[in-house]
C-alpha cells in the first residue's frame, strides 16, 4: 500500500503574517511596543491576536519573526523570536530626480524603493512644477513600498536641494550620470559597477544654463535613455532598471 502522506509542514513564518518596519533596532528576545498607526494596522486591519506572528524589519539588522504577546485597541506588544534574514546588501546607487507633480513623484519614490536605490535625493530645478516635498509623507511611501515588496532595507531619503547646490557639493568619487534628452552615451556603454548616481530632469527638462552647468561638472556623464522622449517618472524608473541590469545586483 502507498504510504500515507504526512501533513504539510506549515510555512514559517506564515505567508499571511503582516510585515512592518520599526524604528528601534531588533534583537532576539527583545520586546517591541507598538502604538499609533502601526498598532491600528495590526489590531484593527489585520486583526492579530495572541501568539500570532508578525514580521518586523529595522533597516539595520534585517528581518525578524515576532510573536504577539498582547493586543489591545491602541497598542500591540510583540516578542522577537527569530531572525529570518540579514539586511539585504544594496548597490551604491543614488537617484537624484527633479521634483514632479505629487502623484508622479509618489510613483518615483515607490518604484525607486522597489528597484533598490540606496539614496533618493530630490532636486529643485528652474522648470520644476513642484517646489516642496512633505518628507514625512514621502518616507511613509517608501516604507510602505518596502513592506509590500518584502524588502529588508530602506533608501535614505533626503530633503530637496537646488541643482547648483547639488553640483557644488558633489562627492568627487561618485559618478553622476545625467539623463540628457538632447543625447549622450548609451547606457550599455556608460554604466559600470561602482559608486554612482543618476540625475533626472523635471517635466519640462533642464534649461540651457542648467544643462551647460551639469555637462561642465567633472563627475557628470551625459547618457541617453533611448530614442524616445520619456516623462520624468518614466525616465527615473527606466534608468534605475537599466543600471541594475548593467552595473547593479541584477547581473547575478
Amino acid at each position: 500500500m502507498p504510504a500515507t502522506p504526512s501533513p504539510r509542514t506549515p510555512s514559517w513564518p506564515p505567508k499571511s503574517a503582516p510585515r512592518l518596519f520599526v524604528e528601534r533596532e531588533l534583537a532576539d528576545g527583545g520586546r517591541v511596543e507598538l502604538d499609533g498607526n502601526a498598532a491600528h494596522y495590526l489590531a484593527r486591519v489585520m486583526r492579530v491576536s495572541l501568539n500570532d506572528i508578525v514580521v518586523l524589519c529595522d533597516d539595520v539588522t534585517g528581518e525578524w519573526a515576532a510573536r504577539v504577546v498582547a493586543a489591545g485597541k491602541r497598542s500591540v506588544s510583540l516578542e522577537v523570536v527569530e531572525r529570518l534574514r540579514e539586511r539585504e546588501a544594496v548597490p551604491d546607487l543614488w537617484l537624484c530626480p527633479a521634483l514632479l507633480k505629487k502623484d508622479r513623484f509618489d510613483l518615483v519614490l515607490e518604484k525607486a524603493t522597489e528597484l533598490g536605490a540606496a539614496r533618493i535625493q530630490p532636486v529643485l530645478t528652474r522648470r520644476c512644477v513642484a517646489d516642496k516635498l512633505n518628507l514625512d509623507r514621502a518616507r511613509t511611501l517608501t516604507v510602505e513600498a518596502a513592506e509590500q515588496c518584502a524588502r529588508t532595507a530602506l533608501p535614505e531619503l533626503e530633503a530637496p536641494v537646488k541643482l547648483d547646490a547639488l553640483l557644488r557639493d558633489w562627492p568627487a568619487e561618485r559618478a553622476l550620470f545625467f539623463a540628457d534628452e538632447e543625447g549622450g552615451e548609451p547606457v550599455r556603454n556608460a554604466f559600470s559597477p561602482g559608486s554612482a548616481a543618476i540625475l533626472i530632469g523635471p517635466e519640462g527638462g533642464f534649461d540651457d544654463a542648467e544643462r551647460a552647468a551639469i555637462r561642465a561638472h567633472p563627475q557628470a556623464r551625459p547618457i541617453s535613455l533611448g530614442p524616445r522622449i520619456l516623462r520624468g517618472e518614466t525616465a527615473a524608473i527606466a534608468a534605475l532598471s537599466a543600471w541594475m541590469v548593467l552595473a547593479g545586483d541584477w547581473r547575478g
